[in-house]
């Protein structure tokens, strides 16, 4: 164990310092290093897996940070598409994209999940990741929000249930189907995506669907069991 132990001293006192050691003697340390290793890989792995925890670790730290430091526009943004309660015990984010399969998979729950819970809202914020017509689709959806609230959620379910990507053909045909009409996408629209993008990036989202449950982040798509399960814990701790 001793060995092991200087052999791992050795070699961190290499890659740390410069001209401390001489050619034969830095040669002979990578020896044992390799030696060590070979004999015991089991460091390697637990090397590993401390590196690994200390990057969840500092990852958390960074969401927590980015979490609290945008707190209202994640939350009460007036200007982000909302369904649920007007007072809610716990708001849900849905950072979404209406081109993501999984995004559309996942989009049902959260009008089931209102009903099933009246004093959860959801909040959606838009990551146009996937193309134009990403940006096209959430530029019109916000746009409506912001001029008829009330026709939100038809537009909404129309656009999420297309098989594929939107073009504008479809999203044409995807406000005729819903019974909305609406004309040039507004600058808010485009702004609220744009500040959408940099929030995700400091809560170190990188992907569609990604939901805020409470105090963690929930990346992609699970059974509604399973979501509704995560929700349910969320309002316990929010009344503790």
């Amino acid at each position: 164990m001793k060995k092991h132990l200087l052999a791992l001293c050795l070699f961190s006192a290499v890659t740390h310092a410069e001209n401390a050691f001489t050619p034969q003697q830095e040669e002979r340390i990578a020896v044992l290093v390799r030696e060590t290793m070979l004999k015991n890989p089991q460091i390697l792995a637990e090397a590993a897996e401390k590196l690994n925890a200390e990057a969840s670790a500092q990852n958390e730290v960074q969401f927590q940070q980015a979490l609290q430091e945008n707190k209202d526009f994640l939350f009460n943004d007036a200007l982000s598409p909302r369904i649920g309660a007007a007072k809610p015990d716990l708001t849900l984010v849905i950072f979404t994209d209406y081109n993501c399969p999984y995004c559309k998979k996942f989009d049902p729950y959260f009008e089931k999940i209102v009903k099933q819970y009246p004093n959860v809202a959801v909040v959606f914020k838009f990551l146009p990741y996937r193309s134009e017509s990403s940006v096209v689709s959430a530029r019109d959806a916000l746009t409506l929000w912001h001029q008829h609230p009330e026709q939100f959620t038809a537009f909404n379910d129309v656009l999420m249930s297309k098989v594929g990507y939107h073009d504008n053909a479809s999203i044409e045909a995807a406000k005729k189907k819903a019974g909305v009409k609406i004309g040039t996408p507004d600058n808010e629209s485009l702004e609220t995506i744009k500040r959408s993008l940099a929030v995700a990036e400091k809560l170190g989202i990188q992907g569609t669907p990604a939901t805020i449950i409470g105090d963690q982040v929930l990346p992609g798509w699970v059974p509604y069991e399973q979501f509704a399960d995560m929700v349910k814990s969320a309002l316990q701790k929010s009344k503790s």
